[in-house]
């Protein structure tokens, strides 16, 4: 690694991926648990001859390479480290001093150390051996299946929302050109190649899969085979304590985002945004990514209540997550990776969501507009996402309309309304300096954004501001 790294890791001191050692003379006994648990999380970075507040003590030169030795020893020797560990210990020197560095990877299965498990949660080693509820979910993280394909043998088309079938067919269809392959299906066989139905490969059952049911299952189906199975969608902006308003969700997926879109318009304005000459619903643009991403990527195993939760000043939207990484995503830094492929699959076939990675550099790309500030995306076991509403004045109405971003064009003319209401067609043609089309189309756009209104006729009539008008 190259020193310019090692250094900025060293400064932003210790961290769920970073550890500090001292280890001045002898390895330190607990550097073991940092491996074993570095190993079972999500990797991470080792430094001995670093103190704990980040000062560089070095090592001593005659203790290196015995403490070389003894580490790669240890972590090769099955009867402490299981499985075996293979790692290479680097000596690099800083300021005329040497430290050691030790870059510890993700394994593909658990690690124990000495019989024992650990984990890493912030910046600490914590030995879960005995937490079986934590030990299932570290067993949960380092598997290769997905939860969606969990196989109920027993479940019949009799378990499945016909009609709900039947609709998301006709709405696949009519966002195709040609033919969409679903419209030639049988139920069963629309499942079937959708990838709903599959042999579970460990005890050759073959069945519907958990995502079919979640997708397509009547309601008493999805809570008998997931009885924790629900979204909670809760309004708080004047009732902080409790809620201003609130609906709990468990049905479908399809109804479901359905459902949370109907919530996000009820208590959330739609500005006015213009995509080149082309009016957008920011609103929709913004939390149809939101939304399918919860229900897309959520972690279905666990019984963690997802939510959305509508504030004054954001819209935070939570649920259980096996991370791939951990800490804030940025479209710099973010790797796509699938938790529920066949479901957001089927998402893309019926428009609720795009290709996999979208959705980060759509939020990005419009939150700003919405809210004056970009999203914030945390993946951990729970994965975040909080979009920043505008400020409104403090006894302004909670469904206040936010200022329209205009062009120039439709500035001239609103300024000009505002200076004359009196002012004709003709005379907004020769103040604002464009041609009759551009200006009819702008005021028309003005008048959709409900900022001018025409009282009378055209040739007697006058302006009025929309904010005028009783």
């Amino acid at each position: 690694m190259q020193l310019e790294h090692i250094l900025k890791l060293i400064m932003q001191g210790e961290s769920f991926k970073v550890e500090f050692k001292e280890s001045k003379n002898q390895l330190s006994k607990d550097v073991y648990e940092t491996v074993c648990a570095f190993s079972n999380r999500a990797g991470g970075h080792i430094f001995l001859g670093v103190k704990d507040d980040g000062n560089i003590v070095g090592v001593d030169e005659d203790a290196i390479e015995h403490i070389k030795k003894e580490f790669v020893t240890a972590i090769n020797n099955p009867q402490k480290f299981s499985p075996p560990l293979y790692l290479t210990i680097e000596t690099i020197e800083i300021k005329n001093k040497k430290i050691l560095y030790i870059k510890v990877p993700q394994s593909k299965s658990v690690c124990t150390l000495n019989g024992k498990i650990f984990d890493r949660n912030n910046d600490s080693d914590i030995n879960i051996t005995g937490q079986n509820a934590n030990i299932a979910k570290l067993y949960l993280f380092k598997q290769d299946i997905y939860t969606e394909d969990k196989v109920f043998p027993y479940v019949t088309m009799d378990d499945f929302d016909l009609d709900l079938i039947k609709r998301i067919r006709i709405v696949a269809s009519n966002r195709r050109v040609d033919t969409h392959p679903w419209e030639e299906l049988s139920d069963f066989e629309l499942l079937k190649s959708s990838g709903l139905y599959k042999v579970d490969k460990t005890t050759n059952k073959e069945g519907f899969t958990l995502g079919a049911i979640l997708l397509f299952g009547k309601d008493e189906t999805i809570t008998n085979a997931l009885p924790h199975h629900k979204t909670d969608l809760i309004l708080r902006k004047m009732n902080l304590d409790r809620y201003d308003d609130r609906e709990i969700v468990t049905t479908n997926l399809i109804d479901s985002y359905y459902k949370m879109m109907e919530f996000v318009k009820k208590h959330l304005n739609d500005p006015f945004y213009l995509e080149g000459d082309m009016r957008i619903s920011l609103r929709d643009k913004i939390f149809r990514e939101a939304v399918s991403n919860s229900l897309i990527h959520r972690e279905y195993s666990s019984a963690y209540v997802a939510k959305m939760v509508i504030g004054r000043h954001n819209v935070v939207f939570e649920n259980a997550n096996i991370p791939h990484s951990y800490g804030e995503l940025k479209p710099t830094n973010f790797t796509p990776y699938p938790k529920n492929p066949t479901i957001a699959k089927v998402f893309r076939e019926i428009g609720f969501a795009d290709e996999l990675g979208s959705g980060v550099k759509n939020l990005y790309k419009y939150a700003k507009a919405y809210g004056g500030s970009d999203p914030i995306l945390v993946e951990g076991e729970v994965f975040r996402v909080e979009v920043k509403l505008q400020e409104r004045e403090e006894n302004a109405p909670l469904n206040a309309p936010l200022n329209a971003p205009l062009n120039e064009t439709q500035e001239k003319i609103l300024n000009a309304i505002r200076t004359n209401p009196n002012i004709s067609y003709t005379k907004i043609v020769k103040e604002v300096g464009k041609n009759r089309t551009t200006i009819m189309r702008s005021i028309q756009k003005l008048k959709e954004y409900k900022l001018i209104v025409r009282v009378g006729s055209d040739k007697s009539g006058y302006w009025k501001l929309e904010s005028e008008v009783k």
